[in-house]
């Protein structure tokens, strides 16, 4: 495990979670304007190497409406 990358992705994203293999999940929320909300999700491996990266889109009610896979490819938006 890298301890400096683990303290830089805890430090840049507020929650995380570890899987049973060994990778961890990274999130972080962003308020948008008319209460929709973005959430940026990071999964890294047992040493912090990024695996996926994306953003889900949220509606006022909490529904996800939209996708964006970013890392390893950027796929753009995938509306729900």
């Amino acid at each position: 495990m890298n301890k400096r990358k683990r303290k830089e992705n805890e430090k840049k994203f507020s929650d995380w979670k570890s899987t049973s293999n060994g990778r961890r999940i990274y999130w972080r929320d962003v308020k948008g304007k008319m209460g929709w909300k973005a959430k940026y999700l990071k999964e890294v491996d047992e040493h912090e190497n990024t695996l996926r990266f994306w953003q889900e889109i949220y509606d006022e009610q909490n529904n996800l409406v939209e996708i964006h896979e970013k890392y390893p490819h950027d796929r753009g938006h995938k509306k729900l």
